[in-house]
């Protein structure tokens, strides 16, 4: 039986060692899942508003959770991730996760999760990264430029509706969006990358063989139990 594809994302206050991760989201069989770094007296309480202009924003259904700090933020998808994702034929996947000598999402969880020492939330499952089999795998040359960022493989592969959807041209504006408060842009933006990642990795499995992709596992040598 093929592993079920659970793409994900994050986004962050920047790229420095100190900087926070303020959004994770993943997208499962029946919609999004997204934590929020955010005070919820900013949202008036009103969560569940959030989640319908989300929703209807990107097309799918949206779960979202709001968390007072970082270190609230990662303990609570380590939480979601040991009882939902835990023992269950799942293979995590993103775009620029982490390659070989390279990479964003893993690499800065990692960073972010020893400086508030909440225990790494992906373990007893594989993790695939889709930039390689993409890039490698499909001709992605325009006008003699190769189109290897997220929103132009998923343009250039798949089309352009969920781009149309996106409030950003580029991630940077994520980090004003959070300064600013302007959530519903911040996790539109988190949850139509989301969904490009899984709409990208549904389709390299129509075209693409085992083999093209490079699996790995995430567990850590020690962890709590």
């Amino acid at each position: 039986m093929a592993l079920e594809m659970v793409p994900f994302d994050i986004e962050t206050t920047g790229f420095d060692v100190t900087d926070e991760v303020t959004v994770v989201g993943l997208e499962l069989s029946l919609g999004c899942r997204v934590f929020l770094q955010a005070d919820e007296a900013t949202l008036d309480g009103d969560v569940a508003a959030l989640e319908t202009t989300v929703g209807e924003r990107c097309g799918t259904h949206v779960k979202l959770s709001v968390h007072a700090s970082e270190a609230a933020l990662l303990d609570a998808v380590g939480v979601f991730a040991r009882e939902r994702l835990h023992g269950e034929d799942v293979l995590l996947v993103a775009f620029n996760g982490e390659r070989w000598k390279d990479g964003f999402d893993l690499p800065f969880l990692r960073t972010r999760l020893a400086a508030t020492d909440v225990e790494w939330p992906f373990r007893d499952m594989p993790y695939t990264d889709l930039l390689p089999v993409v890039t490698w795998r499909f001709n992605l040359v325009v006008d003699d430029e190769e189109q290897s960022s997220l929103p132009a493989a998923y343009g250039t592969l798949v089309g352009e509706g969920l781009n149309d959807r996106d409030p950003f041209d580029d991630s940077a504006a994520a980090v004003t969006a959070f300064e600013n408060q302007q959530y519903a842009d911040l996790v539109t933006h988190n949850v139509v990358d989301v969904l490009r990642t899984g709409e990208l990795g549904a389709m390299t499995r129509r075209y693409c063989s085992k083999s093209d992709y490079s699996l790995k596992s995430l567990t850590p040598t020690i962890h709590d139990t």
